[in-house]
């Protein structure tokens, strides 16, 4: 391929990143592949060709976020992050790491805090949940594990500090263990209460 064609192919990536990172903010679209297959049809792309990866996905909706949102952003993730700091102290007993969009800062108005806890039985948590009077519904949870197969986790959707809160339930030999990021490939990145904090400061 000649640099005139490959230059032509990194720029219809990342016009493609940048309207699939557009589609997700501004309509909520968590899955990226369907994010990105609708940008392909909205700039009139084959979606057959060589799309953007999701870490490119990524990238583009943090750019995003910054250039349209700037300290309005700034205010909506803290305020995010806020919640999510309580709410991993209100889990405390199950080792809470934070996860996804409101860790990493790319968190928009459809995201949830997301966390991973870490207990004998999702009973137990179902039961601590049940002892400070918070209302939850069930839920299931697919990751990727290190050898590349997928696991269902049980999980927990409830709103703490008007902010909507989805905990995953794993099993407590898995704290070391991350899932693998849809993102990037890589193992999760995870943060404890004490990191919650220090993204606050």
């Amino acid at each position: 391929m000649s640099k005139k064609n490959d230059n032509g192919s990194n720029r219809s990536r990342q016009m493609l990143a940048q309207e699939a990172a557009r589609i997700i903010v501004n309509q909520g679209i968590r899955d990226y592949r369907s994010a990105k297959i609708k940008a392909a049809e909205r700039l009139g792309m084959s979606a057959r060709g060589a799309l953007p990866g999701n870490a490119e996905i990524e990238q583009a909706v943090g750019e995003h976020l910054q250039l349209f949102g700037s300290d309005s952003h700034a205010d909506f993730l803290a305020q995010m992050r806020g919640a999510a700091l309580s709410a991993m102290c209100l889990l405390s007993e199950f080792t809470p790491r934070l996860v996804g969009p409101v860790l990493n800062g790319t968190a928009d108005e459809s995201s949830p805090v997301t966390l991973h806890v870490f207990a004998d039985s999702s009973e137990q948590v179902a039961m601590r949940l049940s002892e400070l009077g918070v209302s939850y519904r069930l839920c299931e949870r697919r990751f990727r594990s290190r050898r590349d197969q997928t696991d269902i986790f049980a999980g927990f959707t409830f709103h703490h500090a008007d902010t909507p809160v989805e905990a995953a339930v794993f099993p407590l030999v898995n704290i070391r263990q991350a899932p693998i990021s849809p993102i990037n490939g890589n193992p999760m990145r995870r943060a404890n209460t004490k990191v919650g904090r220090g993204l606050l400061d």
